[in-house]
């Protein structure tokens, strides 16, 4: 195990503290130079003080008669394990890490990669697989990029520039603010999300980086509080496999590299990373539940050509995921066909050679395990030249399959080393780009309450805005207060970044905020945040309608008890639920903001609340007031927020978002999938998760198993118009193999055969409203031996009032199949499949059965 070491450094004031690489809490640094300040550490320092009297407290609480012997907490007869010895053999040993072989799309790029790696020196060949310097756009050394390979100039080879993240080129300046991945899910949009990557793509490309450290399929959703959810898609596997597919293929399609992520398990922030003598945690996941939920879409990834995925922080079955040689090894490189590299998340590598063996590829930001080391350990034997040889053309594969090799812009040009002195301007914003930013923000907000026509307003006389999240953050600028560069992680809304700051320096524990009391959201906090060159926030939009409306407007960001005009018709209450990277969130709702709502809907009889949400919010402390007319989920729609909003409010676009997942009533209807598994017991230096507790059930299909009704379910959302289905066709396609497993070689994506269509659904759609619009049509199927229904299928028409469309859904092999743990193969199952088509997963008005 990596020994967790912290050098306290003396600065004089002003300086930053020079980090330690060879620590976590260094490379963290690095990458989060605000950790560097002085002052920025202070900040971190006397915050934490307050929240550690309520911490020890809490011990106390958990330790109460147990003795007090060093064993708190485990009971009778059980022993603290001290010793990861006490797991060998938890995780398959898979070995060797197998050799790129170039199969399909490859071949070139493949063949290119080995003349290139033939040529290269054994040292030139580890510094491909090993960082170098790292920053995140205001202290860098040597440019902004997150982390950087070094170039090889006889080679003319430039090196790689690798950044964040999913949302846009952050920690930079002149870049857009795309929607978030949860913003993305809830539009349910395929061409969408194509026309999204396509454009951000082409931002990182100008900006010079080589590697876009996204998209984000990992964490998938487990924990309901998880604090990185809002970076990625959806709970729902099908959803997020079908996502991050046209998320991969639009960025690539720019010639940039994408670094799928988190892989795998990476389901909670707490205890991801190991400190204080407790080891990160491990997420324990069956052979079933790993292949039908959590490895689905890093597949879908995968067989859309994703040129990289990085390996998580967490443990899978008590063996670090990147010197997990099962998870690599076994499944991506041999199962799935991958071509790429692993790249190992940043402070990730706890074990030089044996994740050189286990299949990692490439370390970032650097580490004193490999470098050096690596060398060393190929020039004694440790790790074969032929294993240094396939990482190095896993490496440079992606290069050349992006065409990285020609006319590609220097890595990092756009990506300043300190943003806060002059430098060379590289604006990376398309004017093409604009119409994707606004159609996104706006398709990715969810009506979910809507009486009274309260909605589309109509030139209102009066208007009474209130709530923190209507205005512009107090703060948007490359450094915040106290050092801490709150700018560049999603920090500006919430406390200038106080609780992302904590939760990357390893305190899971302190008293995190639910919300970010200080503006308006346009991202979640953490790597995945974005610096979009300008916003349009709700407030902003609102005062330019009711400008040309000439309408009267009222409004209280401050205040918990306003002043409530009785007159104003109506009273927008715009709020939000904060998370981020490094913690997970508090709760599922809050009593400041829900005092605030019932405040408000007490003195105003057509009140309408709008949350900006980075993740599930819970709703039924006030929902079914009277006086609350309306409700939107407006999520996270970056830069164009505002302008979308008021879109909306005002009917000029017609809401056509639903629910990437389910909005319970009480956070106990989630049972333990609520919130994060905590160290305890005998296991309290290393943290135990076990997913195959609920197995594939989370989500809707631990609703439906548990016969639990949601306030708002997984797919729902309401529209200005109303949609009737009819006219169910289901269809096996002439000719399908139905043999129950399938034969087909592999390629990028596991056997080919399992994308084969074996069956057609059809059904008609009609626009029985006044109001054209969009509907999303969604499929479920019914597996036998399986949840009682599973998304499978989803199309989005647009659809005129009064007009009807026919909606088709084509099921593979795969999308059928259920994983055989003893024929370790996708089978399909004779019998009979039940078919559900509908506009959310609870309301499914047509049925049938396919007969396999």
């Amino acid at each position: 195990m990596a020994e967790m070491k912290q050098n306290h450094q003396t600065i004089s004031q002003h300086q930053a503290v020079p980090p330690d690489r060879s620590t976590w809490w260094g490379r963290m640094q690095q990458r989060f130079p605000m950790l560097q300040r002085k002052r920025g550490v202070a900040l971190v320092i006397g915050l934490m003080i307050l929240p550690l009297f309520g911490l020890l407290g809490l011990l106390a609480l958990r330790n109460r008669g147990n003795g007090g012997d060093g064993t708190a907490g485990i009971a009778s007869g059980q022993q603290l394990i001290n010793d990861d010895t006490y797991f060998y053999g938890q995780s398959e040993p898979v070995y060797p890490s197998p050799a790129m072989t170039g199969i399909g799309a490859w071949a070139d790029a493949y063949n290119k990669a080995v003349e290139f790696v033939r040529q290269l020196t054994i040292e030139e060949k580890v510094n491909l697989a090993s960082g170098i310097s790292t920053s995140t756009g205001s202290s860098g050394t040597v440019n902004g990029c997150s982390g950087n390979i070094d170039a090889i100039p006889r080679m003319n080879f430039s090196g790689f520039c690798l950044n964040d993240a999913g949302q846009g080129v952050r920690a930079t300046d002149f870049v857009s603010g795309f929607p978030s991945g949860i913003h993305v899910a809830a539009s349910w949009n395929k061409d969408l999300a194509r026309s999204r990557a396509e454009s951000m793509g082409l931002e990182f490309r100008v900006k010079g980086v080589n590697i876009h450290l996204g998209p984000v399929v990992g964490p998938i959703g487990r924990v309901v509080k998880g604090g990185r959810n809002w970076e990625g898609f959806s709970p729902d596997p099908y959803l997020t496999g079908i996502l991050v597919s046209e998320t991969v293929s639009g960025i690539q399609s720019q010639g940039v590299i994408t670094s799928t992520k988190h892989y795998i398990g990476n389901e909670q922030e707490t205890n991801r990373q190991p400190i204080a003598g407790v080891e990160a945690v491990s997420s324990n996941i069956d052979d079933k539940t790993l292949h039908e939920l959590y490895l689905w879409p890093f597949q879908d990834a995968v067989k859309a050509g994703t040129a990289n995925v990085m390996c998580s922080y967490n443990r899978v079955n008590n063996s670090y995921a990147c010197a997990n040689s099962k998870t690599q090894n076994g499944i991506l490189k041999t199962e799935l066909g991958f071509q790429g590299a692993i790249t190992s998340d940043w402070g990730a590598l706890h074990a030089g050679v044996a994740s050189a063996q286990a299949g990692m590829d490439m370390v970032m930001p650097n580490s004193e395990l490999w470098g050096d080391k690596l060398t060393e350990a190929v020039k004694n034997g440790s790790v074969s030249e032929d294993r240094l040889d396939d990482m190095a053309t896993r490496i440079m594969a992606g290069w050349y399959q992006m065409g990285q090799d020609k006319d590609f812009p220097e890595p990092g040009v756009g990506m300043p080393a300190d943003l806060t002195k002059p430098h060379d301007i590289v604006d990376a914003r398309n004017i093409s780009s604009q119409k994707v930013l606004l159609d996104g923000a706006i398709e990715g907000h969810v009506l979910l309450k809507n009486v009274n026509n309260a909605l589309p307003l109509r030139k209102p006389r009066m208007l009474s805005v209130f709530g923190y999240s209507a205005k512009n953050p107090d703060q948007w600028n490359y450094k915040s207060n106290g050092g801490v560069a709150a700018w560049t992680f999603g920090g500006e809304s919430s406390y200038l970044g106080r609780d992302t700051s904590l939760g990357f320096s390893g305190h899971y524990y302190e008293a995190f905020s639910d919300i970010a009391p200080n503006g308006t959201l346009f991202c979640g906090g953490g790597s995945g945040a974005v610096t979009p060159a300008s916003v349009s926030s709700p407030f902003d939009a609102l005062n330019a309608r009711a400008l040309d409306d000439r309408t009267a407007v009222f409004w209280d960001f401050f205040s918990p008890d306003p002043d409530v005009a009785s007159s104003s018709d109506p009273c927008l209450v715009i709020v939000n639920a904060f998370a981020s990277e490094g913690y997970d969130r508090p709760g599922l709702r809050d009593d400041y903001t829900d005092e605030l709502i019932r405040h408000v809907a007490d003195r105003c009889n057509n009140t309408i609340v709008i949350f900006h949400n980075a993740g599930v919010r819970l709703v039924d402390q006030w929902i079914d007031h009277p006086n609350v007319t309306a409700l939107v989920f407006a999520h996270l729609p970056g830069e164009a927020s505002g302008r979308a909003l008021v879109s909306l409010l005002y009917g000029d676009s017609n809401p056509s978002g639903k629910l990437p997942y389910t909005v319970a009533r009480n956070e106990s209807d989630y049972e333990h999938l609520a919130g994060p598994d905590l160290p305890e017991g005998e296991f309290e230096k290393f943290p135990q998760s076990n997913f195959s507790r609920e197995g594939v059930y989370i989500d809707y299909r631990h609703f439906d198993a548990k016969n639990i009704t949601p306030r708002f379910e997984f797919g729902f959302g309401l529209s200005y118009t109303t949609f009737e289905y009819a006219n169910l066709n289901i269809s096996k396609r002439n000719g399908a193999n139905t043999d129950e497993l399938p034969t087909g070689a592999i390629r990028e994506g596991g056997q080919v055969d399992l994308w084969d269509v074996v069956a057609t659904v059809s059904a008609e759609v009609r626009n029985t409203g006044k109001v054209d619009g969009a509907e999303v049509a969604q499929l479920y199927v019914g597996i036998p031996g399986a949840p009682v229904k599973q998304l499978r299928g989803f199309t989005k028409p647009f659809i005129n009032a009064t007009r009807s469309a026919t909606v088709t859904f084509d099921l593979t092999r795969r999308d059928l199949s259920i994983w055989d743990v003893v024929a370790q193969k996708w089978r399909l199952q004779p019998g009979g499949y039940r078919v559900f088509v509908g506009g959310s997963s609870r309301n499914l008005p047509l049925n049938g059965t396919l007969t396999i």
